[in-house]
């Protein structure tokens, strides 16, 4: 009985958490975590009564998409699909697991994320992390060495997902990438440029697109005096300056990483810095890292991307950062992200942080991010014929929490069809000639609707329009089929024309060209 009054406590407590959220109008997918929890709590308690319970969620990191969210999505997917097609790239799929060998040792840090699956007597497969090492994988098995492709397809990551922030199990990448031989920084500027016009086409708000280079922050790790094996460790550490205030960093570096504080704030000193070509140039002077002949070469590397992305116009948003890292082990040089910052407000350092703190970062954290890994098809092929690869990876789920949000506060209806028109009659027994007209419309292209009753209510008809967002009714009576003619109305002014049979369907055309 104790047991069962906690329980009874835990609910009432639990309903007064999604009773406050409501209130305060939290996300929608905040409060439908908490009401799981509460449904949770209520099926233990029915438990107890010896029925036998079954609570309908999604799995953790996971979430059903509704017709008005799924209209927002395709808006996001198409413009990525338009981008990446723009700049000439081709399309593969691969399986949604690989072999457990296949992922195993590519992702340092984070391949406790990976999920397994259960033995089957067979193979020990693997739920694909990323869409870049089955590419990988791909090229190497199929022996191709020049490819310019996309992939837009789910992945799996057993995270903490913070699900307000965009970050969930399971989730959609967006990935272009450029494979083969060309000279350098070329194929990584149009990488960036795409980030680029996907972001301001998205019209997202202010964002920055920072760039680093692994070669340097191995340079940087070398003359700092991080010992060899301990590069991609530390580097994991630094990875996340863009969650962790410097000090917090500084002392995972130190305590669990076991670097001496004095090589850790000599790292400091270097990742707090950030700027354009004229800080590249600096670098390139800088006795202790002009010694490192990674360094340099990364920083030529830098200096010769940052001529492409003036030719591209974008420098006004790219920004030299060397607090950059991404923690993936399989980059080799240029590495970059991108992230918003706050209505247009340019990220700061903090005085009282130290450097790495990000005082404009929104909520979501970073939306696109990638890099230069030409060692990757290496590991696979079985004589170790590597193929240079660059790409970026754009974060759809998280773009797609802030267009949601947007649409809640925005006046603007979300149509979540692209019906042009519906045919309807204002009179009874013209069903056979209201279907006569939808199937002429659906034959000729035109997106039509008709309401599946015999002899609907024009009101009813009209209303279903305004509801949907549906711009044109068809109208047919007694007296339209004798002229020969349908009355086509305008919903939203309500204007109201015959238009001749035969004219009807270039005139539907012609109105809903920009719909």
């Amino acid at each position: 009985m104790a047991d069962q009054a906690r329980l009874q406590e835990a609910i009432k407590a639990q309903g007064e958490v999604v009773r406050n959220l409501k209130a305060e109008k939290a996300s929608k997918a905040q409060i439908d975590e908490e009401v799981a929890r509460l449904l949770q709590l209520k099926a233990q308690l029915d438990g107890d009564d010896g029925k036998q319970t079954f609570v309908l969620k999604t799995p953790k990191g996971t979430r059903d998409y509704n017709p008005k969210q799924m209209a927002i999505r395709e808006k996001v997917f198409n413009t990525i699909f338009n981008c990446f097609k723009r700049h000439g790239a081709e399309t593969i799929d691969t399986p949604v697991f690989e072999l457990k060998e296949t992922l195993t040792g590519k992702y340092g840090e984070d391949s406790k994320l990976i999920y397994d699956l259960k033995d089957q007597g067979g193979e020990l497969l693997s739920l694909r992390y990323d869409l870049t090492v089955p590419f990988a994988r791909y090229l190497a098995m199929n022996k191709i060495t020049n490819i310019k492709r996309y992939h837009i397809a789910k992945v799996y990551r057993r995270d903490n997902p913070a699900m307000t922030r965009g970050r969930y199990r399971e989730f959609y990448q967006c990935d272009f990438d450029i494979a083969g031989q060309y000279d350098p920084m070329i194929p990584d500027a149009e990488c960036l440029k795409i980030v680029h016009e996907i972001l301001s086409e998205l019209e997202l708000g202010d964002f920055r697109i920072k760039v680093n280079d692994r070669r340097i922050l191995d340079g940087m790790f070398a003359v700092c005096g991080v010992p060899d094996e301990k590069f991609r460790t530390v580097c994991s550490t630094v990875d996340k300056l863009d969650k962790l205030p410097w000090e917090e960093v500084k002392n995972e570096m130190v305590k669990e990483k076991g670097l001496p504080e004095e090589v850790a704030d000599q790292i400091g000193g270097y990742v707090s810095l950030q700027g354009g070509m004229d800080l590249v140039e600096r670098l390139l002077e800088d006795p202790k890292l002009s010694k490192s002949s990674d360094a340099v070469a990364g920083l030529k590397d830098i200096k010769q991307l940052f001529v492409y992305l003036q030719l591209f116009r974008i420098t006004d948003k790219v920004a030299f950062d060397l607090s950059l890292a991404r923690g993936l082990d399989y980059y080799t040089g240029v590495i970059y992200e991108a992230i918003l910052t706050q209505a247009g407000v340019p990220q700061t350092q903090d005085p009282q942080n130290g450097p790495g703190v990000e005082e404009a970062s929104v909520s979501v954290g970073s939306i696109a991010g990638g890099g230069r890994y030409d060692g990757l098809v290496g590991m696979f092929d079985p004589k170790g014929r590597k193929v240079p690869c660059v790409g970026v990876s754009i974060g759809i789920e998280r773009i797609f929490s802030i267009m949601e949000q947007k649409a809640e506060t925005s006046a603007e209806k979300v149509r979540t069809t692209e019906t042009q028109v519906m045919v309807a009659s204002a009179q009874k027994n013209l069903l056979e000639e209201r279907l006569k007209l939808t199937a002429e419309l659906w034959d000729a292209g035109v997106k039509a609707e008709v309401m599946y009753k015999k002899n609907p209510k024009l009101l009813s008809q009209l209303q279903h329009c305004e509801d949907t967002g549906i711009p044109l009714v068809a109208i047919l009576g007694e007296q339209e089929l004798k002229d020969g003619v349908v009355k086509l109305r305008n919903v939203t002014t309500r204007e109201e024309l015959n238009i001749p049979r035969d004219s009807l369907i270039e005139e539907i055309k012609k109105r809903t060209a920009d719909c």
